[in-house]
């Protein structure tokens, strides 16, 4: 029976200051596919090169036959909902039987490079596989053809792949494949793609040469199988121990935040991060328009939008429906992916009732998110954008010339005035100069904590520096893992003092 192992280990890759010293290997699909990162002399630039078995002439007619028999027999919307090792054994049987039928006679080693784009074009989503496949990757941007694919690489960002697509009628044919994985629909009349694919990476497509020059284009935002951890972003540099430990009292304390940066500055990864700060005995209910989220809990109710059918939008379910209903079902926390419309009004009336909620917005400044909440299509009234405790505003950032993210600063919503106006208090935020993050030890969100539930200050000064010690530990000997960090903070709430002795905090 033919092996294909799509979970090879994830090698260990550092950043290289020198990008013409980059020259690394690692394993995408196991035997079969490699990856070849490496400074290029010639166009002195990095290239991301996908390494795939090749073909000879001979080999590659056998394929396309092979090929057009397995379309012509195999109903693959069915054969798609088996296991891995069934597919790979349905599709091993039926290419053997075709290789009789066509009176084709080759070595076992030439089969096993057959077999690899077989699964790959049925199974796998073509060309992109590889790409699906690299645990660095967070997108795949394709412009049209004739011109090389683009991925954003974890550790070495924007970098240019060997992978084109050269014929029109292919590109096209490929974005339909796109589309039905998604369970959608792109023709002429409809050219533009919206959705998400079964593992819940997001797609954003375009079909014809009337809509983009260079013909149908693609955009995959890789969804993240496992999510950073709050410890990794500290790794990371993206905030500070003291942001967390922050975070972790105001969510226990039901706060109402708002993640907010343009587009790819971390806002899902920081939502989910967040989320790990939840109390383990809370409900959850989230709510998005295509499933990003992954929280490492039970008592969770995920709901994602529907579109939908035809010119009337029959069936469509949308965020606005699905936060109304969300609010009968019993939630502790209200999480929304993100609010762009008239479901930001129902948001913040459940955190005016006691509903506390976490979400995001594109926005760049505090201003600009203070103006999209009163201004249409929003339009929410300054009463109800009072219900906000803290906005963390996220960012793009060029440190030592590595483009990174860093949580900007955050900023304590203290009062909004009858027009609109928004009085504020910033404890945290990050200089961009020396890459460091500044506090200050005044927080207005936790003069609001004292005076809701009766706790002195002074206790929760405490208690913030108790979980900054104890967040740093857990750097310091680089506990990273999701499950392990969890069953950690979920200790936590049952017995802090047993925990914090284990990690020496205390005595």
């Amino acid at each position: 029976m033919m092996h294909i192992d799509l979970n090879p280990q994830v090698p260990p890759i550092v950043h290289v200051e020198d990008k013409t010293k980059i020259n690394i290997r690692y394993v995408l699909i196991s035997p079969y596919v490699s990856v070849h990162i490496y400074w290029n002399e010639e166009t002195s630039e990095v290239l991301y090169e996908i390494e795939e078995p090749l073909l000879n002439e001979i080999e590659k007619k056998i394929l396309k036959e092979i090929e057009i028999g397995i379309t012509e027999l195999m109903n693959l919307d069915v054969v798609l909902e088996k296991s891995q090792d069934a597919l790979v054994n349905y599709l091993d049987k039926t290419a053997r039987v075709l290789l009789k039928e066509l009176g084709r006679e080759i070595t076992e080693e030439s089969y096993k490079r057959l077999f690899y784009y077989i699964f790959r074009d049925f199974v796998g989503l073509n060309e992109a596989e590889p790409f699906m496949q690299d645990f660095f990757i967070e997108d795949i941007e394709c412009n049209g053809v004739n011109t090389p694919v683009y991925i954003v690489h974890r550790i070495f960002r924007n970098l240019k792949t060997n992978v084109i697509f050269k014929d029109m009628k292919e590109l096209a044919s490929f974005i339909e494949k796109i589309a039905q994985r998604c369970g959608k629909y792109v023709s002429y009349a409809s050219p533009l793609l919206d959705g998400s694919l079964p593992d819940g990476s997001r797609v954003n497509a375009t079909y014809t040469t009337d809509i983009s020059s260079k013909g149908p284009t693609f955009t995959i935002r890789k969804f993240t199988k496992v999510p950073w951890t709050p410890i990794q972003l500290i790794k990371m540099n993206t905030l500070s121990p003291e942001m967390l430990a922050y975070f972790w009292i105001l969510i226990e304390y039901k706060s109402n935040i708002l993640i907010t940066g343009g587009t790819g500055s971390g806002k899902t990864t920081m939502l989910n991060a967040l989320a790990f700060f939840i109390p383990p005995e809370a409900r959850v209910v989230s709510i998005e328009d295509t499933r990003e989220l992954m929280l490492p809990r039970e008592n969770w109710l995920p709901s994602v939008a529907r579109s939908g059918v035809g010119v009337g939008g029959i069936g469509e379910i949308d965020l606005f429906a699905l936060l109304k209903e969300s609010f009968r079902q019993n939630p502790d926390y209200v999480i929304v992916g993100e609010v762009r419309g008239k479901e930001a009004f129902v948001l913040f009336q459940g955190m005016s009732s006691g509903h506390p909620s976490i979400s995001t917005i594109h926005a760049d400044s505090i201003d600009s998110v203070i103006k999209r909440l009163e201004t249409p299509p929003i339009n929410l009234s300054p009463t109800l954008v009072n219900a906000l405790d803290a906005v963390i505003i996220m960012s793009h950032a060029l440190v030592k010339k590595k483009e990174t993210r860093r949580l900007r600063r955050v900023v304590e919503v203290v009062d909004v005035t009858p027009d609109g106006v928004a009085m504020t208090n910033i404890p945290f935020m990050w200089n961009p100069k020396d890459d460091t993050f500044y506090f200050k030890t005044e927080s207005k969100v936790f003069e609001k904590i004292s005076e809701r539930y009766g706790i002195e200050k002074e206790k929760l000064h405490e208690e913030f520096k108790l979980r900054t010690r104890f967040l740093f530990q857990l750097f310091k000997r680089k506990i990273t893992d999701f499950n392990a960090i969890q069953k950690i903070i979920n200790e936590y709430y049952k017995n802090p003092k047993a925990v914090l002795r284990r990690y020496r905090i205390i005595k």
